[in-house]
């Protein structure tokens, strides 16, 4: 007489709670496609579909009446012919590399400082934040207002500015703008800074401290390693806002003295609403697309961006 085998219930109840415990971590936390299609099909519309017709309209002639003329390249030799495009392009890697080296160290080093247990803090973080709430228009008519050199500060200061015309020569023009571009963006990425700081285990401050090492050691040692990230993030940010720069040209300097501070996006917008030339302007927002994916994959691939994985991968 053979007897059957009776489950053993325990190891039965264990093998469910793994399976489940399973698909809860395979599951529950990743959701699938649906949940992006709205996003897909909103940056579908109004980022691809325009950048398709940019890439038709590069390769026409049209001044936005009637139908546009196939042109072939000639749009495109025109733009490599152009000086002023060179000039235009060579000054806006200037603005996004000054942007970067100025803005990225005050952010740091008010980010992390926002990050810690000052007293009045949240009061002078709040603050200084505010400049992040008013719009790129509104700062650039206020500093170009507090910057003239009629009624202005620079006016009431010669001893400091000299004639007091900052905008009559390109290092002061150049200067006004990446100052004015730091006052506004800088908060910006010192809020970045701050949530990564904050993110830092307390453990490694406390094991350093332990070991004997000051605040300035902790600094290199810790915080910067902890924050890198946030200072690949936050420099790619940089470059991307510092190549399509227009607002604060327009207002403050509107490409002059001369064309010392015609940037590429403020020379796209001559082509296309005072040349309307919008073949070429078409020609030259696509070039800004392309250097600026490029020099975004390469900073990427040099600061192993690529490769970094977060410690809530999953959930």
């Amino acid at each position: 007489m053979t007897t059957a085998a009776v489950p053993n219930v325990d190891s039965t109840e264990k093998s469910a709670r793994r399976g489940r415990s399973h698909r809860t971590a395979t599951g529950v936390g990743r959701p699938g496609f649906a949940w992006a299609a709205p996003a897909a099909v909103f940056f579908g519309l109004f980022a691809i579909v325009p950048l398709l017709l940019v890439v038709v309209l590069s390769f026409t002639r049209w001044n936005g009446l009637g139908s546009p003329e196939f042109a072939g390249l000639d749009n495109w030799s025109r733009l490599l012919d152009d000086p002023v495009m060179v000039k235009s392009l060579w000054l806006s890697l200037l603005l996004t590399v000054l942007g970067v080296v100025v803005q990225t160290p005050i952010s740091i080093l008010l980010g992390v400082w926002a990050a810690g247990p000052q007293r009045n803090r949240a009061v002078l973080s709040a603050v200084y934040f505010v400049p992040l709430l008013l719009s790129i228009t509104a700062v650039s008519v206020l500093w170009r207002a507090v910057l003239d050199p009629n009624f202005g500060v620079p006016a009431q200061a010669k001893w400091l500015f000299g004639d007091g015309n900052l905008f009559g020569m390109q290092a002061g023009a150049v200067g006004v703008l990446v100052f004015v571009s730091t006052w506004q963006f800088t908060p910006l990425h010192t809020l970045i800074y701050q949530g990564a700081a904050r993110a830092v285990p307390q453990v490694l401050y406390q094991a350093a401290q332990i070991d004997g090492a000051g605040t300035v050691r902790q600094f290199f040692h810790i915080t910067l390693p902890q924050l890198r990230n946030a200072i690949v993030t936050s420099m790619i940010l940089m470059m991307v806002g510092g190549l399509t720069t227009f607002d604060t040209v327009l207002i403050l300097t509107q490409g002059g003295p001369g064309t010392d501070t015609t940037n590429s996006a403020y020379y796209m917008y001559q082509k296309a609403f005072k040349s309307f030339d919008f073949g070429g302007a078409s020609a030259i927002a696509l070039l800004l697309v392309l250097v600026a994916t490029l020099i975004s994959l390469v900073m990427v691939r040099l600061t192993g961006y690529d490769k970094m994985r977060s410690t809530m991968e999953g959930v």
